[in-house]
């Protein structure tokens, strides 16, 4: 594979790159120009602005699969945002992708996500259906083209294109070539910022985002029966349902037959983490050179998802998606979990679109003279980026009553 030199030689801990990777020197840039850094790539920088943003503080108390104080243990977004970036960075390196850039996109793919995971989600969406729903990957996109201010010259974080387009686009295109979406309609947050900044939605992301997109998978399917097993809500026996599982823990136990279950699991989680990034390594560099591509622009152009699962690695994981739907996700004690938090949002919602005062100072300004539509959204900014802890507290401040959640 051709290596490309990009900014080898100046101070940028430069590292190997393929001819089909992002380089930075190569950056579509910014949608507001800059001076470039003299120390740290476009990518690197975007990782520093991503880690030292609010946005990236307030993962530490928002649910992954449980709620997030529950106990110090459980994964939180921001726990998991980590685990992935490494696994991305790992995949990206094995592939001579950009490093930074995989990294980047995999520490901002959440943070769009709501207070109470998947099920804030579902309840913001649900409240904001009459003006256009909610996303959590176009909200990402607005946090870090709009609701972040941190800087004099702009709002947002001015992220390199590159990452924007790693953040909308890594589970694949949104779009046809008409414009048309791919799974219903595109978010409009999405459409109206691409208009101005042209992401390319009808084309795959870059190899770097394909490898965060992975690295996210490889690492919730993991750490979740890692979480299920500490909560007791999972068990090494049940496990065992799962092909690979079984598979993996007949070999732990083979090797270690007095290991204690604590231990075992351990080994499982690791285990089955290396199992899935060295199926995906072999598999790429496979598609790789059945693809040969040549640039950035031909990986987006290939009409297909090049990093990702062998079919038989594949059939694995959509079986333990399957048991871990079954078994962790709509499990009952998880499930009473997640009406108590879907009434906490929707009852924030309501309050907050009909006396808008009862909002924060620099919140409630904004909304007491506009629009419905315009402030549903600036109600469903402010909820999406509540931590769990915050949203219980302004619960308890506007109602007499709150679920007791955990």
């Amino acid at each position: 594979m051709e290596e490309q030199g990009g900014l080898a030689g100046i101070g940028f801990g430069y590292r190997p790159r393929a001819a089909y990777a992002c380089d930075p020197a190569q950056s579509r840039g910014r949608f507001t120009d800059e001076p470039e850094s003299r120390t740290r790539t476009p990518f690197q920088r975007d990782r520093d602005r991503i880690i030292h943003s609010t946005a990236f503080r307030r993962l530490k108390h928002k649910t992954q699969v449980f709620i997030a104080h529950e106990g110090d243990h459980y994964r939180t977004r921001l726990t998991h945002s980590i685990e992935v970036a490494q696994i991305a960075r790992a995949l990206a390196r094995a592939l001579l992708a950009d490093e930074d850039l995989a990294e980047a996109i995999a520490l901002v793919h959440d943070f769009g996500h709501t207070p109470f995971g998947h099920t804030g989600e579902d309840a913001l969406d649900a409240c904001m259906r009459p003006w256009g729903g909610f996303d959590h990957n176009a909200q990402a996109l607005r946090v870090v083209t709009a609701l972040e201010k941190r800087y004099a010259a702009f709002d947002g974080l001015n992220l390199t294109w590159e990452t924007l387009e790693g953040l909308v686009k890594h589970n694949g295109p949104l779009t046809d070539a008409t414009g048309r979406g791919l799974k219903g309609p595109v978010p409009a947050t999405i459409v109206h910022f691409n208009e101005l900044f042209d992401l390319g939605l009808s084309q795959h992301a870059s190899l770097e985002a394909q490898c965060a997109a992975i690295a996210d998978d490889i690492a919730y399917n993991a750490h979740d029966i890692d979480d299920g097993l500490r909560s007791g809500l999972l068990s090494l026996p049940m496990l065992e349902e799962v092909s690979l599982v079984r598979a993996i823990l007949g070999t732990v136990r083979a090797e270690y037959p007095h290991l204690d279950p604590v231990r075992t699991a351990h080994e499982l989680v690791r285990r089955q983490i290396t199992a899935m990034v060295e199926d995906v390594i072999a598999t790429s560099r496979r598609r790789l050179e059945e693809a040969a591509p040549k640039s950035a622009d031909d990986v987006r152009a290939a009409g297909r998802t090049i990093v990702g699962f062998s079919d038989a690695m594949a059939a694995d994981e959509k079986a333990l998606k399957t048991f871990l739907y079954a078994n962790l996700y709509r499990n009952t004690e998880v499930m009473a979990e997640r009406e108590k938090a879907d009434r906490v949002v929707r009852d924030l919602f309501a309050a907050y679109m009909a006396d808008p005062a009862t909002m924060p100072e620099g919140w409630r300004e904004v909304l007491a003279r506009a629009e419905d539509r315009v402030k549903a959204r600036h109600v469903a900014d402010f909820l999406a980026g509540m931590t769990d802890t915050y949203a219980l507290k302004e619960h308890r401040r506007l109602f007499d009553h709150t679920p007791d959640l955990g």
